[in-house]
């Protein structure tokens, strides 16, 4: 039998999402450094233009970190129903290319053009055309990355950001990941690079060094996936009925919640807001999960599987309200709560949840 061809993989990134709809929606924020979040005391940046990293601002820096690292920054409160509606555009220019397409969030996804649907020719000139209309139809800049898998494809698009492209073909792909910090690989985060930079490893090219033993030793289930993008591989189809494994709302409040009044009607506004999600979807779940941030950062989750689905705005209340009360009163002031819903019932057309933080 004839081999499968060579997947042919997009990552399509927009640059600075939220704060490049700012900057395109009020001329008067052009070229200025721009952070879209809140300014207040406990504020955290969700999104900064350009202009802002330059100075080391980022999405989930503290506010008051920021402005001492800028202090000519600008703040702008989001607008998530815009940003929702700008999305819609670009996952539509999307769906004339393939239907293989894995969004990621509101602004990036992953598409599978192996299938040349539209006769371009290759899977660069796809991303080019899909870039240019998405400049042409929503005035904004998006990234590319162009390979044969999708953990290459995501590396690649962050390559020649903003307004870029970048591709890793078959034949460059390993010897191009071993030349990569292993910080930068999707999937590895700060504390697991930390820890991989005291066991000598900092390269693509020390972690394909390492035995798969050694990485199950220290990496447990996750080893066998190191092992593979360590050699540039990765056989994950791109799945577009990847199905959500949850869905919350959180705050950081302004000063601490110390009064139990005040804390369950905070847990009551967060499980409203998760409820308006479930109205739009249709996905009911019977899990529900209440988040608690203490003033000294500690974190404690409290959560409970319900036999049947949660089906209406009052259970999921009570439900928030009885995992709450088992913290109550509280110890010490509470500084974000947060509530999320899992194990879902119900599956129908999903209407992805907005992102917390922008990406590149």
């Amino acid at each position: 039998m004839a081999a499968p061809p060579t997947r042919k993989i997009l990552h399509i990134d927009m640059d600075a999402f939220f704060a490049s709809v700012e900057q395109r929606d009020d001329p008067a924020l052009r070229g200025k450094p721009v952070a879209v979040g809140s300014a207040a005391a406990r504020g955290v940046v969700a999104a900064a233009s350009y202009e802002a990293r330059t100075f080391g601002v980022r999405s989930a820096l503290p506010s008051v970190t920021a402005v001492r690292r800028c202090p000519d920054l600008i703040f702008v409160r989001p607008r998530f129903d815009v940003y929702k509606a700008v999305s819609q555009q670009i996952h539509a220019i999307f769906a004339d290319y393939t239907d293989l397409i894995q969004p990621l969030s509101l602004d990036e996804a992953y598409l599978d053009v192996t299938e040349d649907r539209r006769g371009i020719g290759t899977a660069w000139a796809t991303a080019k055309e899909i870039r240019a209309r998405i400049l042409a139809e929503t005035g904004l800049t998006a990234s590319a990355g162009v390979s044969y898998n999708k953990f290459l494809a995501k590396l690649a698009s962050d390559h020649r950001k903003p307004n870029g492209q970048f591709a890793v073909t078959p034949d460059m792909g390993a010897a191009w990941v071993e030349g990569l910090p292993v910080s930068r690989f999707h999937g590895i985060g700060p504390v697991t690079a930390a820890k991989m930079r005291k066991l000598g490893i900092e390269t693509g090219a020390d972690l394909r060094a390492k035995p798969l033993v050694f990485l199950q030793q220290h990496f447990g289930s996750s080893a066998e996936w190191y092992h593979q993008i360590a050699r540039g591989i990765d056989e994950r189809p791109v799945n577009p009925n990847r199905e959500r494994k949850s869905s919350g709302s959180e705050t950081t409040f302004s000063r601490d919640l110390s009064e139990d009044g005040d804390i369950e009607a905070a847990v009551l506004g967060q499980a409203d807001e998760v409820w308006e999600w479930v109205e739009r979807t249709g996905m009911l779940a019977r899990t529900a999960t209440v988040k608690v941030k203490y003033a000294d950062f500690q974190i404690v989750t409290r959560s409970r599987t319900h036999p049947a689905p949660i089906a209406t705005r009052g259970q999921l209340h009570a439900a928030c309200l009885h995992l709450v009360r088992s913290v109550l009163p509280a110890a010490k002031g509470i500084r974000l709560l947060g509530v999320s819903i899992s194990n879902f019932d119900k599956r129908e057309e999903e209407a992805g949840e907005l992102p917390l933080f922008d990406g590149a």
